[in-house]
């Protein structure tokens, strides 16, 4: 209580205030409108505006003045990098607040990785809160290295970060009432629950609807983000790595309904954060695209504040807290000055050493190893009577598949890849549980001429996938990933040709951004120089084994045709 008064004293002119920023041009994103007035900082709080009393004084010399930045829904795992890391990359291009879904780390170490990817956090100057996944795992046609059910879930949500459900994916488990979807529901009542619903129109949405989900990131044309925001909902506008949704919904946006609409990455890799930046960068293609700038900004702060109930956080404004940006005009948008609680922890695009914090190293406390059974070669041959197959076609920069049925390469009962049609071999283990589950079959439009190359980033539930013209590179690619305790290789005869370490389940290194992007670098100029033409093969790698997407996918368990949503045999037209 001693605390607030005293801010309340320092508001009300009666004592110094720690910071006044002077010179600013406030974007005002309650009313619209942009003000020249100075900005009075006390306790890291926003506690007035005019002539006050200051310890410290920051000219800003007529730049614009805008609350920091919110990405609404991320998986920072996607970035391969820490929390602490991720901040070094975001803070100096705006970001002060990021809302995670740690559903990757969560199907490889169960409650235990929600945990650590909050215990990260700590220290770092970056608001940070967490929506619990609500599907792990995703399905039971993989298997997964843990379960958050509704004893771990209930655990969580005591916890001061949780501010609700992540995306409900299992939109039919809502549509047709399964027990235990709508006990998480009825578990999260009173707090945020993200939607993830793609396509779903009519009765189907009105039913997912009822349930309370309030969002969806999922949408990829105006229509169906009309249907989905008049019943509703708040459209998550989703421009990531991969699915870049932005241009397409962006026409539907206008002063009348701009309020429903914020702005999410989902999944942003460290080349795009480095060469584009983050939330930034999608204020300034909005801007480019013809969207007011207010309008812009306001997606960027205040709507991602009041969908999660962030009270004070998305405006300048007394009571809310210090995270201000400055930036010297409204059509480029370009940072120039971040303020995390009212101190300066970034200038000229780069990181400042915040007075008495420090951007730590964590490590899980459990050991992250693969657990894999000893393999030996035979252990990848795939045989069969017949040579027809049902082959995973890659469709370039998609992360859908089709099924297409090919004659493969058999001798004496053994099926063997066929180079001079693209057509590769594919195999997914089993990484948690040392069951020994192998998932083999083929994949076409990868391009390799030789060698092989294996990744422990395999969505959703990041079992190793390995993709090879033979068993024996192969072999070694899995063999050198169960060394590094996860990661991705590309290999050629017995030689490492590229390799990124990712120690932190399998999913994220201990180094900086820019170190991880050169690694990255490495390894698809390695897979290039075997034949790869793909611009990001190991995207498509980690895409291969979700068995949630159609067409075909590969998982530990076996082929899965999404269509049908089952498992089916490789060879074969049924």
């Amino acid at each position: 209580m001693a605390r607030l008064a005293e801010r309340i004293r320092v508001a009300s002119g009666e004592g110094e205030v720690d910071l006044l920023i002077k010179n600013g041009r406030v974007v005002n994103v309650f009313s619209g409108e942009i003000e020249k007035k100075e900005v009075a900082i006390y306790d890291g709080i926003i506690v007035g505006f005019g002539d006050y009393p200051a310890k410290k004084l920051i000219d800003v010399k007529g730049d614009f003045l805008c609350p920091g930045l919110i990405d609404g829904h991320v998986h920072i795992e996607s970035s391969m990098v820490t929390i602490p890391e991720f901040a070094k990359a975001v803070l100096p291009r705006g970001t002060t607040t990021v809302v995670i879904d740690p559903h990757e780390i969560a199907n490889v170490s169960g409650i235990e990785g929600v945990h650590f990817m909050a215990n990260s956090a700590k220290g770092v100057p970056l608001n940070v809160f967490i929506m619990l996944p609500s599907c792990v795992p995703a399905t039971s046609m993989e298997t997964a290295g843990a379960k958050l059910g509704i004893r771990e879930l209930k655990s969580l949500f005591k916890e001061p970060w949780s501010i609700g459900l992540a995306e409900m994916m299992n939109f039919p488990g809502v549509i047709y009432r399964n027990p235990e979807v709508l006990n998480k529901i009825e578990m999260a009542k009173g707090k945020r629950i993200d939607g993830h619903a793609p396509s779903l129109s009519g009765k189907g949405l009105f039913a997912y609807l009822t349930a309370g989900i309030r969002s969806d990131h999922e949408c990829t044309t105006a229509k169906e983000a009309k249907e989905k925001m008049k019943n509703g909902m708040w459209i998550m506008v989703r421009e990531g790595s991969t699915a870049r949704n932005l241009r397409d919904l962006l026409p539907l946006v206008h002063a009348k309904n701009a309020r429903r609409f914020f702005f999410v990455t989902d999944d942003r890799h460290p080349k795009e954060l480095l060469k584009e930046g983050h939330i930034d960068s999608m204020v300034r293609e909005s801007i480019r695209l013809g969207l007011d700038p207010i309008l812009a900004i306001q997606m960027a702060t205040l709507n991602a504040a009041e969908y999660f109930r962030l009270d004070d956080l998305g405006a300048l404004a007394p009571g809310y807290k210090a995270d201000i940006l400055s930036f010297d005009h409204l059509g480029r948008f370009q940072i120039k000055k971040v303020f995390k609680d009212g101190l300066l922890v970034a200038e000229g695009g780069k990181l400042l050493a915040p007075p008495g914090k420090r951007l730590p190293p964590y490590r899980l406390k459990s050991k992250q190893m693969l657990q894999i059974k000893p393999l030996r070669q035979e252990s990848l041959l795939l045989r069969s009577s017949q040579s027809l197959a049902k082959v995973i076609q890659i469709i370039p920069d998609q992360i859908i598949t089709q099924k297409v049925l090919k004659h493969i390469v058999l001798k004496d009962g053994v099926a063997y890849p066929n180079l001079e049609e693209d057509i590769l071999k594919i195999a997914v283990l089993e990484r948690h549980h040392r069951s020994g589950n192998i998932g083999l079959g083929f994949v076409r439009g990868l391009g390799l001429k030789k060698g092989a190359m294996g990744s422990t980033v395999a969505h959703d539930s990041h079992n190793l996938v390995v993709v090879g013209t033979n068993d024996q590179e192969m072999l070694k690619a899995i063999e050198t990933l169960k060394a590094m305790g996860g990661g991705l290789v590309v290999v050629e005869d017995e030689n490492i040709l590229a390799s990124l370490s990712l120690p932190i389940a399998g999913l994220m290194a201990d180094h900086s951004v820019l170190d991880v992007h050169h690694s990255l670098e490495k390894l698809q100029r390695a897979a290039r120089s075997l034949g790869s033409k793909l611009a990001d093969p190991f995207m498509t790698l980690s895409f291969l084994s979700l068995p949630v997407i159609p067409e075909l996918k590969m998982t530990d368990k076996g082929l899965v045709d999404v269509n049908q949503f089952k498992i089916v045999p490789v060879f074969g037209e049924d």
